[in-house]
């Protein structure tokens, strides 16, 4: 689907249902992370990055995360700063690194997770019917299956 043709009915609903699922779930996941203030930043990219694959060198990350290698050594080096993250050797190249989360670096973000879990069970809490709750569990899967 691309700009220059005409679209099917089939294609406009598609792309209308998906610019509106798009534009909600953006505001969704801006206004959790704004009232729980943990916004995402390069670090807690990059400490999710690593948290999901295990450690990486400085280029697997920079790759990973589309950001250029000098970037993600400012980066890296600022987690490191903070002992969110630690350098190990690399198996592999006995002359680079492998940078690995750290526990402090694991509770950082468990606690940004709680903190946006909450505020979600909240949410539903004050805002939703039962019948609303019921609805938002079956379209759990249904956007699972879009992932």
């Amino acid at each position: 689907m691309t700009n220059d043709k005409a679209f099917s009915k089939e294609e406009a609903t598609a792309l209308a249902l998906a610019e509106r699922l798009r534009d909600t779930i953006s505001q969704f996941v801006r206004s959790v992370r704004n009232e729980t203030d943990t916004p995402t930043t390069s670090q807690s990219e990059t400490l999710l990055l690593l948290e999901k694959s295990g450690p990486l060198s400085v280029a697997e990350l920079a790759n990973s995360r589309n950001v250029r290698h000098q970037s993600m050594r400012l980066v890296t080096a600022q987690l490191e700063t903070e002992g969110l993250v630690c350098r190990l050797p690399n198996p592999a190249d006995g002359r680079s690194q492998l940078l690995s989360i750290t526990e402090k670096g694991r509770e950082g973000l468990s606690r940004s997770r709680e903190a946006r879990t909450s505020k979600i069970a909240v949410l539903i809490e004050e805002r939703l019917s039962e019948e609303d709750r019921r609805t938002l569990e079956a379209a759990i899967p249904i956007i699972g299956r879009l992932c």
